[in-house]
C-alpha cells in the first residue's frame, strides 16, 4: 500500500514508518529538512521535501497515495509545557496543518485518512469507564486536538475514510516527557497530581502498532491506550518499581489546580476504554498495562543511556 506520513521523525511517527516498511508498505514521508530526510532514508522511507504549511507543495506530496498518516505534533519541552505561548506551534499544526493535509488528501482523492488525536480531551469520568461517546470539554491546547478531528471527519463526509485515534499518555525510551518522569521518580517526585485519579496511558511502540492497525479500520473515532488504566499513584509506584526506587510523592489535585485551565485538562480522572478499537482492528497492546510496560520502557532507556555513553 503506498502510504504517506506526516511527523514521520517524531518519536511514534519512526516506530510506524519502521513497521510500515517491515509490512511491506511503500511509505512516503514529509521531510522538512537534510537531516530529517536522511532518517527517513535509513528508516526505508522516500523522504519528501514540503512544509505543512504549503497547501500547493503538500498536494502535490500527496497525491498518488492510498493512505495519508498525520502524526504531526510539537510537543514542548516539560519545562516549557506551562508557559503562555509554548503550545503555539502544536496548535498551528493541529489545525491549520491538518486542513491542508485534508484538503490535499480530499483534491487528491486519497481513500484513507489517519489523524493523531489525544484522550485528554474527555471530560473527568472519576472511576467510569470512558468510550467514545462519553463527553469531551477540550479546555486551553486540547481545543486544537477536536478541530483537527473535526478536519478528519471531512474525510468520511466526502465518502473516503477518515481515522481518528484518541492516544493515552505515550510513554516510551526516547520521549523526553519520559526521561524527565524517569528522572524525577529517582528524586522521588512525581510528574503529575492526584493520587487517586486514574490516567489511561500507552507504549509508543504499542501506539505505533495501533497506527498501522488502523490502516484497516472502519471510518471513525477511536480511543487507543492500554487495557487497563491505573490511578496515578499505581502509575508512579509502578514507575518506581521498575527504578528500584521508592514510589515519589504525588501532590494533591487541590494544590496543581492553580496552575490553571492547562493544569487543569491533565489532572482529569480519565479511565478511557480501548474496546471500540480492539473489536474493529483486532489490535492488542503488547504491555496490557503500565505494570508490564514500565520495566521494558526503563531498561530501553537505561540501555540507551549506556551506549550513549560509551
Amino acid at each position: 500500500m503506498k502510504t504517506f506520513v506526516a511527523g514521520a521523525t517524531g518519536v511514534l511517527g519512526r516506530r510506524v514508518v519502521r513497521l510500515l516498511v517491515t509490512a511491506g508498505h511503500d511509505v512516503s514521508a514529509l521531510a522538512r529538512s537534510d537531516e530529517s530526510a536522511t532518517l527517513l532514508r535509513r528508516l526505508g522511507a522516500t523522504p519528501v521535501r514540503a512544509q505543512l504549511f504549503d497547501p500547493d507543495a503538500l498536494r502535490g506530496a500527496v497525491a498518488g497515495h492510498e493512505v495519508v498518516c498525520n502524526l504531526a505534533t510539537h510537543i514542548p519541552p516539560t519545562s516549557k509545557m506551562a508557559l503562555p505561548r509554548a503550545w503555539a506551534e502544536n496548535d498551528r499544526i493541529r489545525t491549520e496543518g491538518s486542513k491542508n493535509l485534508v484538503e490535499a488528501v480530499l483534491a487528491g482523492g486519497t481513500p484513507r485518512y489517519v489523524q493523531e488525536s489525544i484522550a485528554l480531551v474527555y471530560r473527568d469520568g472519576q472511576d467510569r469507564w470512558l468510550d467514545e461517546s462519553s463527553p469531551i470539554d477540550a479546555v486551553a491546547n486540547l481545543g486544537s486536538a477536536t478541530t483537527a478531528e473535526a478536519n478528519a471527519a471531512r474525510v468520511t463526509g466526502a465518502g473516503a475514510t477518515g481515522v481518528v485515534l484518541r492516544f493515552a499518555t505515550f510513554y516510551g525510551p526516547d520521549s523526553g516527557s519520559t526521561l524527565d518522569m524517569i528522572r524525577l521518580a529517582r528524586r522521588r517526585i512525581a510528574l503529575g497530581a492526584g493520587p487517586d485519579r486514574y490516567m489511561s496511558s500507552i507504549t509508543t511502540d504499542d501506539a505505533a502498532a495501533a497506527v498501522v492497525a488502523s490502516l484497516g479500520a472502519p471510518a471513525g473515532l477511536y480511543n487507543v491506550g492500554d487495557d487497563e488504566p491505573v490511578t496515578r499513584r499505581e502509575f508512579f509506584a509502578s514507575l518506581a518499581g521498575a527504578l528500584g526506587v521508592r514510589p515519589p510523592f504525588i501532590a494533591p489535585a487541590a494544590l496543581a489546580r492553580l496552575g490553571g485551565p492547562r493544569a487543569a485538562g491533565i489532572l482529569r480522572s480519565q479511565r478511557v476504554s480501548n474496546g471500540a478499537f480492539v473489536e474493529a482492528t483486532g489490535w492488542r497492546p503488547a504491555s496490557p498495562s503500565v505494570r508490564e510496560g514500565w520495566p521494558v520502557v526503563v531498561a530501553a532507556a537505561n540501555a540507551a543511556s549506556r551506549g550513549g555513553s560509551q
